[in-house]
């Protein structure tokens, strides 16, 4: 950023007389560039067009093999809007016509079928998520019919984490009933932004009455974890609006808090295009908004877990973070490590650690692919043996923040990486000792940074990157 930027941001700072200004500015501006948020390595805009069915079939079923007694994740994708919120990255289609329920489910329960039917057996579910567009666009009913149905040809693992995305403006007390009924005690509720005038531009108009009914009503239910998305950067975003926000927020207590950066990427979704680009907050400020959510959750008894995302003491993400045993994937933040997900629905991604499938994003092309009882992918990627080991240390930054560097990791990280870090270590984001290297407090806003170090694909299109990633901050 240039200067005259930071030192307007530090004037800013000092006429508000924000006492959230706890990250030197400086730093919050020089690593506020366009890397990834990592829930993959390499990350998906390095995949290829998928080629090899048979191969990843073969390996699919090895890998099964090794990670049955641990058990799998699941995510099902439910790509269901009722209205359109233009901020949004996720794959949706939007309707009001909910007879588009019925198809769909019978095209997820005929992709389950198929994967049943590659493994062999029923599978050992360790973890289940539900995510969309907005699940609750689904009735309590045929939820319960879709997921009964999956489960009765699986086996469900004594220590199940299964969690879903809900909206608060349509998750009613029986969709929590049912879903609790089914093994469900997390839910994640996308609450953004509580200012009406926000909420007005991003097409996203949910009171806060909502909010806090469907928080009542989840801890009502049975659930023991219950989050909110928030996020920083949108359109019309004030200093004074969003502390109002945290406020609501942290009288309702959640449990956890994904606090994450609007990512504005107009080149890929078409609805960010209808926002005016000068009613976004400018770097100076969107830094301001940053450091007034993080300290005000901090001040609150949250804990910065890293990679956006802060918790209480008492829930399960916090008990990971503080044991080590935290893991990363298409879900992101989990609490139980398994090494084989599969992803059901249009556009899911599935990871058998060794290889990555990704279905079509396209509705039509997905039904397509089942009706001709095949595998249906679209791009993927197998991991070479260099992938594996930067793979390994991203997940243990992201994860435990620390990491060992073996003697084979130098020659294969080369000189940009170690530099890189040397520079982190001068700015006080890492410690290096011998070959351990451990984040910081002040480094864990930015360990997606430290992450993008290791990337060894960071320099292959340097020229594209800021059409590839959202920002750091």
């Amino acid at each position: 950023m240039l200067q005259a930027d930071v030192l307007q941001y530090l004037s800013n700072c000092m006429l508000l007389g924000l006492r959230y200004m706890k990250q030197p500015a400086h730093l919050a501006f020089k690593y506020n560039q366009p890397v990834p948020r990592y829930t993959s390595y390499p990350t998906v805009p390095y995949w290829h067009s998928f080629d090899d069915l048979e191969k990843w079939q073969q390996l699919a079923r090895e890998k099964y093999a090794g990670n049955k007694n641990t058990g799998i994740s699941i995510y099902i994708h439910l790509p269901f809007c009722e209205s359109l919120c233009t901020y949004c990255g996720c794959n949706k289609r939007i309707t009001t016509n909910h007879s588009v329920e019925e198809e769909y489910m019978q095209a997820i329960l005929r992709e389950w079928q198929m994967y049943c039917d590659l493994i062999g057996e029923k599978p050992v579910i360790r973890e289940l998520h539900i995510g969309g567009g907005t699940p609750t666009f689904f009735s309590p009913a045929n939820l319960y019919a879709m997921l009964t149905a999956l489960l009765d040809k699986a086996i469900i693992h004594p220590a199940k984490e299964f969690s879903f995305e809900g909206h608060p403006n349509n998750t009613t007390m029986q969709h929590l009933l049912t879903l609790n009924r089914l093994g469900f005690t997390r839910v994640s509720y996308g609450v953004q932004d509580n200012d009406p005038f926000v909420q007005r531009a991003i097409n996203r108009i949910q009171p806060f009455e909502n909010v806090e009914q469907a928080t009542y009503n989840a801890r009502m239910a049975g659930y023991t974890s219950v989050n909110f998305d928030l996020i920083y950067g949108l359109p019309f975003q004030t200093l004074h609006g969003l502390e109002k926000t945290f406020n609501q927020v942290i009288n309702l207590k959640p449990d956890r808090i994904a606090f994450y950066s609007y990512a504005h990427v107009p080149w890929k979704q078409r609805a960010q295009r209808l926002f005016d680009e000068t009613n976004l907050p400018a770097a100076a400020d969107k830094m301001q908004l940053y450091q007034l959510g993080k300290t005000m959750l901090l001040d609150a008894g949250y804990t910065d877990i890293g990679m956006d995302h802060f918790a209480l003491p008492g829930d399960d993400l916090y008990k990971a973070w503080e044991a080590g045993t935290l893991h990363r994937n298409f879900m992101g933040y989990t609490t139980t490590h398994t090494n084989y997900l599969l992803g059901l629905g249009v556009s899911a991604i599935s990871d058998i650690g060794v290889a990555y499938a990704q279905n079509h994003k396209e509705l039509e092309n997905y039904y397509r692919g089942l009706q001709e009882s095949s595998f249906n992918y679209c791009k993927g990627y197998f991991l070479t043996g260099e992938d594996a080991a930067v793979k390994n240390h991203i997940l243990n930054i992201a994860c435990r923040n620390s990491t060992v560097l073996q003697p084979s990791d130098l020659v294969m990280l080369g000189y940009d990486t170690l530099n890189e870090l040397a520079a982190m270590q001068d700015d006080g984001l890492i410690t290096i000792d011998g070959p351990v290297i451990n984040v910081t407090p002040a480094g864990r806003p930015f360990i997606r940074n430290i992450c993008y170090a290791f990337d060894r694909y960071r320099n292959t299109a340097s020229q594209q990157h800021t059409k590839m990633f959202s920002m750091a901050v």
